[in-house]
């Protein structure tokens, strides 16, 4: 699958980049890169309308001067560009991630290897640093584990790491299923099942744990499927969606039966917590 880069010049940067991001997640762009001067923003090629970018309420508002340029990148040039660019990330001093091509951490608990790929999910970004937190604080020792929108498969294999029975992880992109798979194999994964497809494939199936870093979006849209193959005892880890956006996602939460216990905000990014009531 071929992607198209979107490069922002956005002043001032930090703000920003912010909104710009929470925007963009919703029209369906998968990756971030920040830059010195803003931010680098991947979509698939079939994926990218102009129109819809122009559209964002970033661009109408006075408070920032955004510029931007596209350019394709091919499927074949990917693993090049993240060789170039792709740091190793450390979790509360428990969590190393890194690539391949990097040294392992002897200091710490878990080393999760993930093969860069335009997958969404490299703990670069808030949203999935923030669900690693809200992991380790959780036993999951004989649990089941449904990962919704695996992206690298990265909350999947920490889930098995953690001593999870059982995991599914599921994408509907078939770059993130076939970089999961690959990821489960890099880190001899043996109770991770990946599979290709939506929340639809989660049939009669009863999750101890369900994680989704997703966006706003399809959370909604998901909200009554994650809580029907919920146990009554089970624990709802979602984030992928900025803070405004949460009132938005406990409303829904509590209408299917949810209740939010705990939050977790970084750069405007939001994790959350739920229990069945």
């Amino acid at each position: 699958m071929n992607y198209t880069e979107v490069t922002f010049d956005i002043k001032p940067k930090l703000t920003g980049t912010e909104i710009l991001i929470g925007q963009l997640s919703q029209i369906g762009y998968e990756s971030f890169l920040e830059t010195n001067s803003g931010l680098q923003a991947y979509i698939p090629e079939q994926s990218f309308k102009l129109r819809d970018l122009q559209g964002l309420h970033v661009f109408q508002s006075d408070e920032f001067k955004i510029s931007f340029s596209q350019k394709l990148i091919k499927e074949q040039n990917w693993n090049e560009f993240w060789e170039s660019s792709y740091n190793p990330v450390l979790i509360k001093d428990l969590v190393f991630i890194r690539a391949p091509f990097h040294e392992g951490n002897k200091n710490v608990k878990y080393n999760i290897i993930i093969e860069p790929s335009m997958s969404f999910g490299t703990a670069h970004h808030e949203t999935t640093s923030m669900m690693i937190e809200l992991m380790l604080d959780e036993n999951m020792t004989g649990k089941s584990v449904l990962d919704m929108g695996c992206g690298t498969g990265i909350l999947a294999i920490l889930a098995e790491m953690l001593g999870a029975s059982g995991i599914s992880a599921i994408d509907n992109d078939e770059w993130a299923y076939n970089n999961t798979l690959e990821n489960v194999r890099k880190n001899k994964c043996r109770k991770v099942i990946v599979q290709l497809g939506d929340a639809g494939l989660v049939k009669g199936e009863i999750f101890d744990f369900i994680l989704a870093n997703i966006n706003r979006n399809i959370l909604l849209n998901d909200m009554q499927i994650y809580v029907k193959h919920l146990s009554d005892t089970g624990v709802l880890l979602l984030s992928g969606f900025y803070k405004d956006d949460l009132k938005q996602i406990e409303s829904s939460a509590i209408k299917y039966g949810l209740k939010s216990e705990r939050k977790i905000i970084n750069n405007k990014w939001i994790a959350a917590r739920f229990v069945k009531i």
